[in-house]
């Protein structure tokens, strides 16, 4: 028993943490993949530019990674003109989202270099279009995950553009007029009106930007599926990028949060400095075993491949379980299911209007992300951290003050 305890125990944490950051994406990343596959148009191709410095009128400069090594370093590119309805902001504030990462890398097989990432973008208007009516120059603003869509469709109909047929995203995209999008670890960014995110004043930049992705992915599933309702108990599987924001939106909802972890070492820090009421060790049986059919939902963050049936044993008769992570595969236990009329669904980011929507009820509720804010030098060091798991919770790096042009 001392052999076990004493090391085959924590050999195994260890390679099963190894294996989780290993292999971890979050909802952007698996969005990326299926609207690209989706949306694809064997007959158009994205023109990629003999130099990207000189297709568009307006000059810009930011960080890209050429290749897949994912390395990136200075790059000048340049943006389109500010048309009827666009509007041009100077970046202030960019977070990092794992998507970001695997798209450097190549990891989905789709990306396009020279790669500029970033799509949890907040800054300052610097010139609005002469149709622009939403908002003016000096105005905070922010962009998240989407730039462009058909508008015509029935999912943009109802406000839903983050599942329209033909999505043009922040970076590693194809635009309307068949250039590449470049995203926000640069100095200015332009888009169409439509995908502008105002931004309150009492919302801080720096720790508001990773709403833009984290915040709207775990918010818009909440309300769909109608876990925001005060006394409802909740779980929350995983505490990282998304975990942590959705801990954070259900205590503001009026719920009781339970935080599911395979680390026991989070406990501190889900319970005291987030609030969250509860904690479970999901690798403790008997644990597990005491607080089945407590649950009236959870929201499973986690991207790894992951026991499944453990979490829908907690869940009550009717208990509704929320899949934002994308781990690869996901093993169903049918009975449990059937036998308890529970529901297992999935949800991605949010469309426009919910992102609005969300980002004034985080000004009103005093909800930000945790972060740590970085220099533009630094990225390389950060994304290396991030595929270790090494941050508590997001970086953001500080492109205002420390974006160079060379």
């Amino acid at each position: 028993m001392t052999i076990i305890s004493d090391f085959i125990l924590p050999c195994a944490q260890k390679t099963y943490v190894a294996l989780y950051t290993a292999i971890s994406t979050i909802t952007c990343s698996i969005y990326y993949l299926i609207s690209s596959l989706v949306s694809s148009d064997k007959h158009k191709k994205p023109q990629i530019p003999e130099s990207a410095e000189t297709e568009h009128p307006v000059k810009a400069f930011g960080w890209a990674a050429r290749d897949p090594s994912g390395v990136l370093s200075p790059f000048k590119f340049s943006r389109r003109a500010t048309r009827n309805r666009d509007v041009q902001l100077k970046v202030l504030y960019c977070g990092i989202c794992h998507s970001d990462l695997h798209l450097a890398k190549n990891d989905l097989g789709f990306s396009i270099y020279p790669l500029v990432p970033g799509h949890e973008i907040v800054g300052v208007v610097t010139e609005v279009g002469s149709k622009v009516r939403k908002v003016k120059v000096g105005d905070k603003v922010g962009v998240g995950c989407m730039v462009g869509s058909c508008r015509k469709c029935d999912q943009c109909v109802k406000n839903l553009e983050n599942y329209c047929p033909k999505p043009v995203f922040t970076y590693n995209s194809i635009d309307s007029d068949g250039t590449v999008t470049y995203g926000g670890y640069s100095d200015i960014m332009v888009a169409d009106e439509h995908f502008i995110i105002r931004w309150p004043e009492n919302l801080p930049l720096d720790r508001g930007a990773p709403l833009l992705c984290a915040g709207t992915t775990t918010y818009s599933a909440l309300r769909y599926y109608g876990l925001d309702k005060p006394g409802l108990h909740v779980g929350v599987v995983g505490l990282g990028g998304l975990g942590h924001v959705a801990v954070k939106f259900l205590k503001a909802f009026g719920g009781k949060v339970t935080v599911i972890s395979t680390s026991a070492t989070k406990k501190k820090d889900a319970i005291e400095t987030l609030g969250a009421d509860g904690f479970l060790v999901s690798r403790a049986a008997e644990e597990m075993k005491a607080a089945a059919g407590t649950l009236d939902g959870i929201i499973d963050t986690v991207s790894a491949v992951h026991p499944i049936q453990p979490l829908i044993s907690l869940l009550k008769p009717h208990g509704k379980m929320l899949v934002v992570g994308v781990p690869e595969k996901l093993e169903l236990p049918v009975f449990p299911i059937v036998s308890g009329r529970k529901t297992v669904a999935g949800s991605l980011i949010g469309g426009l209007k919910e992102t609005q929507e969300m980002i004034d009820f985080a000004a009103k509720h005093n909800i930000v992300a945790d972060v740590e804010v970085i220099s533009m030098g630094y990225v390389n060091k950060a994304m290396e951290r991030l595929a270790k798991g090494d941050v508590k919770y997001r970086f953001v790096i500080d492109v205002g003050k420390t974006l160079k042009v060379e």
